[in-house]
């Protein structure tokens, strides 16, 4: 099925919109609500993959993200991005996130200007160390520093998105992005130590809570707030959560069961322990999240596909829109 099939009766009103700001909401609905790409679905195929693109373009959602995974049956996260910023027009694009000292520096920033100018400064690059060597392995990449390393790498990043020579005797790299300065940094950061350091240097953090539980996301958003106090750092930071969902009928059933495949890579007990906390599972237990967030000043959420059935897709816009 082709995305632009896909009928929103109830929220035609955003497709009209002219320049929007990508991640504002010109409703002021409680909090902005983004949707991330049933990526790690394995069987994605063109048109599905088309289908939910144009279909959170047309909804009202302010983001839409990709996740990254190497040892995994997952589509390659910049170039998902890159897909995707060429076939929408109003949505952000995010990466959430780049588990950056994985790779070259230099290359990290040549994509994500490349997708800037793609999608027209749109893009928004969440950097993170990632949890599996394995990952690293498979990229011939060291496991050890990778926290130092994501530090450099994001100094290195932002020097080539100025139109400066990353390192000493090289030349400049571009393409220039779009966003002055580069795209938004944020940290994907989960522990204290992780964000004491990503406090520093980035413009916001990009949690992620297994549960979809509001007290949890909370926690994460007052200590990464008062790691940007310590770090001396003026004004707020931008604030996002994202969580697994489901609002199809078996998403009680499905949603637990896909987050143990994927978590299964840290052993079978664990996995069954973490999955048995997923919440999200019904457009009462979203809403409620949505709500408690905004309470909290929260300043997005993206909800993150585990089905790559289109119909996950409509029941959360026409839950946003009823917001």
């Amino acid at each position: 099925m082709d995305g632009s099939t896909i009928k929103y009766a109830e929220i035609t009103w955003f497709a009209g919109l002219e320049n929007p700001v990508p991640g504002f909401d010109c409703r002021r609905r409680l909090v902005n609500v983004g949707i991330a790409l049933p990526s790690m679905v394995p069987g994605l195929d063109r048109d599905l993959l088309l289908s939910w693109m144009r279909g959170a373009d047309a909804g009202p959602f302010s983001v839409l993200g990709v996740g990254e995974r190497i040892g995994y049956p997952n589509q390659e996260m910049m170039t998902t991005l890159a897909a995707a910023a060429a076939v929408t027009e109003r949505i952000g694009i995010e990466a959430t996130v780049s588990v950056t000292p994985m790779h070259p520096a230099v290359h990290i920033a040549k994509q994500a200007a490349t997708i800037d100018v793609i999608s027209g400064g749109r893009f928004t690059l969440g950097v993170g160390v990632g949890g599996r060597d394995e990952d690293y392995r498979l990229l011939q990449a060291p496991f050890e520093r990778r926290h130092a390393r994501l530090d450099e790498q994001v100094d290195v990043m932002r020097r080539v998105w100025r139109g400066e020579a990353p390192y000493a005797g090289t030349t400049a790299v571009g393409p220039a992005p779009v966003q002055a300065g580069g795209p938004r940094v944020l940290s994907g950061a989960m522990g204290p130590k992780s964000m004491a350091r990503s406090a520093g240097w980035a413009d916001g953090l990009a949690g992620f809570d297994i549960a979809g539980d509001a007290a949890s996301i909370v926690g994460s958003l007052r200590a990464f707030e008062a790691a940007w106090a310590d770090a001396g750092r003026a004004g707020k930071p931008f604030l996002q959560s994202s969580c697994w969902f489901g609002l199809t009928d078996d998403a009680p059933e499905r949603v637990p069961d896909y987050a143990y495949r994927y978590l299964r890579i840290f052993g079978d007990t664990a996995a069954r322990s973490m999955a048995g906390m997923c919440r999200a599972t019904s457009a009462e237990a979203v809403g409620e999240l949505i709500a408690s967030l905004h309470d909290e000043g929260c300043d997005e959420l993206i909800l993150v596909a585990t089905s790559s059935s289109v119909e996950d897709l409509e029941r959360a816009a026409d839950l946003i829109s009823a917001l």
